[in-house]
């Protein structure tokens, strides 16, 4: 029996699975990449004998390469928090899906092992950009004011580190990242002994030092919307960014838009925090998606920034005052 790992390559993914290896440990062929990687499920090879775990990648993208594999008896293991639309029901199928907007899937793994490895859980949450769950689950576990923001500087730092157009943009490949968090039962021990810790720390805040100097490129009446450059350090920081803006502004929506190489954009979209819905479906209409309080769009044509500008105006409050920067990166 061959097993396969399927996960997304941001905090959650990778603290859902190192959560679960923690606890089942199991010698297994790891399918990962950046953030938006998320039609992962089709690089698994559709042939009887193999077992599939796969974590925080969307049931609804990966619909069609998750039949194939069921009809040919391959055994899934499912936990995410992503839209999932119809699930199937199958024998070979085992799902652990919720899409409430409190809960990601290192939340929904650390149920399913009763806490056995909830530090990780609670790093997983916090590069989610679900700070109340963390929280809740760091007062479970008795931790002091010192560590609770050691375990969010390290969600927020592997969640950044995932964030890019390719490979190229980011400065460790998620499952080097992962190769080397493996060992460490410990997030603490972690942080302490690996020196990309403390790189992703320091490059994350200079990337938000730059973002945060660019003003909004729309301002509307429920939100706001930004236009990042075309540089790899606008990409890395985009998820980063947008969590930031929902957390300090939790009343209004917000968007953070990234030109890409060939002059397209990627959206990251945040709902309220106050308010949490409406994000995925918003993306949806673009040819996006996600979950509910937060979402995205992997490619936003130049030509259909209006549309998308009026789209996120309909659907989180009528438009006060917009005007738009048109942002080159020349």
């Amino acid at each position: 029996m061959k097993y396969f790992d399927v996960f997304n390559g941001d905090a959650d993914g990778i603290c859902a699975l190192h959560q679960l290896r923690l606890a089942k440990p199991l010698r297994s062929l790891l399918i990962t990449g950046i953030k938006r990687d998320v039609a992962l499920l089709e690089r698994v090879p559709v042939r009887r004998g193999i077992s599939v775990t796969v974590l925080d990648i969307s049931l609804d993208t990966n619909r069609t390469a998750l039949l194939a594999l069921l009809e040919h008896g391959v055994k899934v293991e499912y936990f995410d928090h992503h839209f999932a639309g119809t699930i199937p029901e199958h024998s070979n199928l085992s799902t652990y899906i919720e899409t409430t907007p409190d809960i990601c899937t290192s939340l929904l793994v650390d149920r399913h092992l009763g806490g056995q490895h909830r530090l990780w859980a609670i790093v997983g949450a916090y590069g989610d950009n679900l700070a109340h769950a963390a929280g809740t689950l760091a007062d479970s576990c008795g931790l002091q004011p010192d560590q609770v923001e050691q375990l969010r500087e390290l969600g927020e730092s592997i969640n950044y580190n995932a964030c890019g157009e390719s490979d190229a943009d980011l400065l460790l490949p998620p499952v080097r990242l992962y190769g080397l968090l493996r060992t460490y039962a410990d997030p603490f021990l972690f942080a302490a002994n690996e020196r990309i810790v403390q790189t992703l720390r320091d490059a994350r805040r200079r990337d938000m030092e730059l973002a945060l100097r660019l003003p909004p490129s729309a301002v509307l009446s429920g939100g706001a919307i930004y236009v990042l450059p075309n540089e790899a350090w606008a990409r890395r920081v985009q998820s980063v960014f947008s969590n930031f803006l929902a957390t300090m502004s939790p009343d209004r929506a917000h968007a953070v838009l990234t030109m890409g190489v060939q002059g397209d954009y990627t959206a990251s979209v945040r709902a309220p925090l106050a308010n949490p819905y409406g994000a995925d479906e918003l993306c949806r209409r673009f040819a996006g998606g996600s979950r509910v309080a937060a979402a995205g769009i992997g490619r936003l044509s130049h030509d259909r920034l209006s549309d998308f500008t009026l789209a996120f105006d309909r659907a989180f409050g009528v438009a006060m005052r917009c005007r738009f920067d048109h942002v080159t990166g020349e």
